[in-house]
């Protein structure tokens, strides 16, 4: 009986041992942010990376114009938008990091899964 027990507990051993290998090492920052683009609802946050760049460079547009400015009304109707833009563009991208930390979650709770079926 006892070596039964022994067959057993070196199966399982080797299964534990195969899950945390296909599981491997937590992703790089990069590899976390590129899972942003994967999924069901890439194509969202496709769409709103498209957006938070174009308000960016449209930002940095006006802000170059706001800057060349000579006088007050051609300040505020340069400065105005621009920081409009930069500070919607940086929100936009803020949205992303509820979706990034969420994968992080998951597999966090995917590890524990599987530490604690070992168990």
């Amino acid at each position: 009986m006892r070596n039964s027990d022994d067959n057993i507990d070196a199966a399982i051993a080797a299964e534990e041992r195969e899950l945390l290998r296909q599981i491997g090492q937590e992703p790089n920052y990069f590899r976390q942010l590129a899972t942003v683009f994967s999924g069901e609802a890439a194509w969202v946050n496709v769409i709103m990376m498209v957006a938070q760049t174009a308000l960016f460079i449209g930002g940095l547009y006006a802000g170059w114009q706001f800057y060349d400015a000579t006088d007050t009304i051609a300040a505020l109707h340069w400065g105005l938008p621009s920081a409009v833009m930069l500070v919607t563009s940086l929100m936009i991208k803020l949205a992303l990091w509820p979706v990034v930390q969420t994968n992080r979650v998951l597999l966090a709770l995917k590890r524990l899964e599987v530490l604690a079926s070992t168990r």
